[in-house]
């Protein structure tokens, strides 16, 4: 059974979504980042990084989102988390995961212009497309929503500001691995750092 390792609202949200959309048992550790739980000797015994997500899969650890996402999805293939439109579609799914990686995930902590910036250039990417790769839902999609419901739940951006972001944000919303994340995770409660 796999173990995943996160905190309420941190990257590891994205992950928390795949298992809850895959359906597998898995247990939940929870890795308080407000109270700096991250930098004990015991979870840098686990993950020297001192970051979450970690998924353990018997004895291996994996790090980082887009590895645990990647991992889930081709390990479950039934859940339909990879795209299958071949490799067009599959370097889509890379290409979405590393700019999320690369370019949105860093620029909340540059600052609010550079992270409505990022956006403003997100919104057109995606388009009026349902889905960012190939009209199918997958793993860039879950890594993608993360990060806009970080950004969409602490900024208030005006309405209309990403109109296509909206739109997937709120299909996002209505999947119910969603919906039982952000359920479990707020009942614990977000205390971001």
């Amino acid at each position: 059974m796999p173990t995943l390792y996160f905190s309420p609202g941190s990257s590891a949200m994205a992950t928390h979504i795949a298992l809850h959309e895959i359906g597998v048992p898995f247990e939940a550790k929870l890795v308080f980042l407000a109270k700096g739980e991250q930098h004990s000797p015991e979870y840098r015994a686990i993950n020297p990084e001192g970051k979450v997500p970690t998924l353990l899969i018997d004895s291996r650890k994996l790090t980082e989102v887009a590895a645990t996402l990647y991992y889930l999805a081709r390990r479950y293939p039934e859940a339909g988390l990879w795209p299958e439109g071949g490799i067009e579609d599959e370097a889509q799914a890379i290409s979405w995961m590393s700019f999320i990686a690369a370019t949105v995930h860093p620029a909340r902590r540059i600052g609010l212009e550079r992270w409505r910036e990022v956006f403003k250039i997100a919104d057109p990417r995606l388009g009026a497309n349902e889905w960012a790769v190939g009209g199918r839902y997958s793993i860039a999609d879950i890594h993608l929503f993360r990060l806009y419901w970080r950004f969409k739940t602490t900024t208030s951006p005006a309405s209309g500001e990403y109109p296509n972001l909206d739109a997937h944000f709120a299909r996002m919303m209505a999947r119910p691995a969603v919906q039982k994340t952000i359920e479990i995770e707020s009942r614990i409660g977000y205390n971001l750092p």
